[in-house]
């Protein structure tokens, strides 16, 4: 699966638009020091204290997230934990994706889902590895650049809707042996997904579906917009030619 990594007009990537700017105070990110020996019980102390809050305050909800990657098949699995209601949980699994695309996309199913609860105020989601985390965040180009900007409209829409709205992020690697993740992960690596269209699973095939398809989508953005021409968006090359996107194998 292939997606569009790059979205440099949209709105969310602009000074005194970014979430950085005008909600830093909303989001903050707790690391785990694998080189710290005491850091490890810190860790399950604090991850044991916050899920007593959590799981007290109607306010709070906790979420576990982890993803695995196995014969070319990315699988994320999620629990959803909300003060006195079942426990949700959900599965989701895609081809030809890396572990940093799956993480961002669990990521942003799991505030989709927290933010659809009333009264919800509080999101802290535990992960493996707080770097994806870091990278809806960050405001120059990057490869999951596309994946950051729905997630930041999400959490946005969220700021917005009351101030002491907020969004924590812990990491909990597997060494920590914390149950909550490790029942996750254990989850994660069970599952093994059969594809009943091997041919369609490689790589490939879907570089020219995907690509293709998004080729014509920029054709028709770039025709459409206002802006054509001026500036930088100069749609015709020294040849009077019409200026088409395109695509490399093994690169970009």
């Amino acid at each position: 699966m292939l997606v569009p990594s790059f979205d440099p007009l949209n709105p969310e990537f602009t000074p005194g638009y970014r979430i950085i700017s005008i909600f830093s105070n909303c989001f903050s990110f707790h690391s785990f020091n694998k080189h710290n020996n005491d850091s490890l019980l810190s860790c399950l102390c604090q991850l044991d204290s916050l899920t007593i809050v959590s799981l007290k305050n109607p306010l709070y909800t906790l979420i576990i997230t982890n993803t695995n990657i196995r014969n070319n098949v990315a699988t994320s699995i999620t629990h959803i934990h909300i003060h006195d209601r079942p426990v949700i949980k959900t599965l989701h699994y895609v081809v030809n994706v890396n572990s940093m695309e799956a993480e961002l996309f669990a990521i942003r199913y799991s505030i989709y889902q927290a933010t659809s609860f009333y009264r919800i105020s509080k999101i802290v989601i535990v992960i493996d590895s707080i770097h994806s985390a870091k990278r809806i965040f960050d405001s120059l180009s990057h490869p999951f650049q596309i994946h950051a900007m729905s997630i930041l409209c999400e959490l946005q829409n969220f700021f917005k809707l009351n101030q002491d709205n907020l969004i924590k992020f812990w990491e909990c690697p597997s060494q920590c042996n914390w149950s909550l993740h490790k029942e996750v992960d254990k989850e994660t690596k069970l599952f093994n997904p059969i594809s009943y269209y091997p041919c369609k699973s490689s790589w490939d095939f879907s570089k020219k579906k995907e690509c293709d398809n998004l080729s014509n989508t920029w054709k028709m953005i770039f025709q459409a917009l206002d802006l054509k021409e001026q500036h930088f968006l100069k749609l015709h090359d020294d040849n009077n030619n019409i200026i088409k996107p395109s695509y490399v194998k093994e690169g970009s």
